[in-house]
């Protein structure tokens, strides 16, 4: 077998992976590369294979960083089967059209034509299958078997089986315990594994303590007067946001405030959880009890969810206290934006980040305490209080990547770390290298190896 990186090397976004045996060439993941802009200048040159070459794409997950080139590749020439869990395949048609809008506006910008349309995605999604997680199945001399990665709904790790090898590909894996959804699965008798490393080199805060962050923060803003702002990715993490927030206020731990959810796409994509939520191939035991108890695990008492442009408008008649969660989660996109723009400079509000945020995006500014912004062309002071919470994020942190790989360890020739910047990859390699005596590397976009 040959394994060629074409994106996620160095770089936490962009997950792009071409496997050959034979004749047949396999990608795993296609994923828009993200950063300053939504979409990287990069992400409109050439594929750097042959998209009609390409027998199969096998997904990870249904977030943007490793679906988003998906309809170009079929505008290019792709037109074999795409595989991934059904609730990745359910999500996928609304997050592609969410990003195709934000796309064109991209292409205007940079005056290139549009890296797709909606007719693609249209079409593209005609060629997806769901598969469920442990039903093998193969495609030419690949057998694969998907395994859940606790990442987000219907997330997996990817083992594909060829020529008397293995090989696993992590996808993004899971802050365990997750509030929901079922935990992390573990491999053991693997040949080659590419693991992700966003914290690589970090420790999340313990589940308590992220849920006590959370509620001190809201309680201190609200006593302020101000409005609590959270940029939060529309899939995964708004509905365990509203998981969490939904514990706090039935319990009392935090004021009745008005909790808006301004995101039309996260609103979109809470349906499917909805659909899922009694199916315990994907919702963990404890959530099922709340369910058959009566619970709206994503509804609460004082949340609205602002569908159009006018609801969304209404929020700035709501006086604070309020908290605001909207799209995106590394504000370089979205609604989150405007409301930015109108409290970034009050210093009785805050700004909670919930998620990883890249270099160069909006959000990793902020965070990184730089005093003016540039919003829809005016400077912006930003004197709100700044806080970010890792344990929200929805990727494992260090101990949690060494755990996973822990269990393969007496079979492992040789693991790639991948789907991270490199101050984080490369103490994640050494880690492994350290603790488990295992060759360990991180690869460079356009890198070859022969397994």
């Amino acid at each position: 077998m040959r394994l060629t990186f074409y994106g996620g090397a160095k770089s936490v976004t962009g997950a792009n992976y071409l496997l050959e045996s034979g004749e047949t060439k396999i990608l795993i993941d296609c994923g828009l590369g993200q950063g300053s802009n939504y979409a990287e200048k990069h992400n409109f040159d050439p594929f750097p294979y042959s998209p009609v070459a390409i027998q199969a794409v096998f997904i990870t997950h249904a977030h943007i960083d490793h679906i988003g080139r998906v309809p170009k590749l079929y505008k290019d020439g792709f037109r074999g089967t795409i595989y991934s869990t059904p609730p990745t395949k359910d999500f996928a048609e609304t997050m592609l059209l969410d990003s195709e809008h934000i796309l064109g506006e991209e292409s205007k910008k940079h005056r290139r034509p549009p890296l797709y349309t909606v007719s693609d995605v249209k079409e593209v999604v005609k060629f997806w299958q769901g598969k469920k997680y442990h039903e093998k199945f193969s495609v030419g001399p690949f057998e694969i078997e998907f395994y859940d990665a606790g990442h987000i709904l219907g997330s997996a790790s990817i083992l594909i089986t060829a020529e008397g090898k293995k090989i696993v590909f992590s996808g993004d894996l899971g802050n365990n315990p997750a509030p929901f959804i079922n935990g992390t699965e573990f491999l053991e008798d693997v040949d080659y594994a590419l693991i992700e490393s966003v914290y690589g080199n970090r420790i999340h805060e313990k589940l308590n303590e992220r849920k006590n962050a959370l509620e001190d923060l809201i309680e201190e803003t609200v006593k302020s007067g101000g409005t609590v702002m959270i940029p939060a990715f529309a899939l995964e993490r708004t509905q365990e946001m509203m998981f969490e927030l939904n514990e706090l206020v039935e319990n009392g731990r935090i004021p009745r405030v008005p909790v808006f959810i301004d995101s039309p796409l996260a609103i979109k994509l809470t349906m499917v959880y909805q659909k899922y939520s009694e199916d315990p191939l994907y919702f963990n035991a404890a959530t099922a009890k709340l369910i058959e108890m009566g619970d709206e695990i994503f509804n609460f008492p004082g949340l609205k969810m602002t569908l159009t442009t006018e609801e969304s408008k209404a929020i700035n008649d709501i006086k604070p206290p309020k908290v605001i969660m909207a799209g995106s989660g590394m504000s370089n996109a979205g609604r989150i934006l405007h409301h930015e723009l109108r409290y970034l400079s009050d210093p009785k509000s805050s700004i909670l980040f919930v998620g990883f945020q890249a270099e160069g995006s909006l959000g990793r500014k902020i965070l990184d305490g730089e005093k003016i912004v540039r919003l829809f062309g005016e400077d912006v002071l930003v004197k709100c209080k700044i806080k970010a919470i890792g344990g929200y994020s929805a990727h494992a942190d260090q101990p949690q990547l060494l755990k996973w790989i822990e269990p393969m360890k007496h079979h492992l020739k040789k693991v790639f770390v991948v789907q991270g910047e490199e101050r984080e990859a490369t103490p994640l390699a050494q880690k492994i290298r350290d603790q488990f005596a295992i060759d360990a590397s991180v690869p460079m976009s356009g890198d070859s190896v022969v397994l």
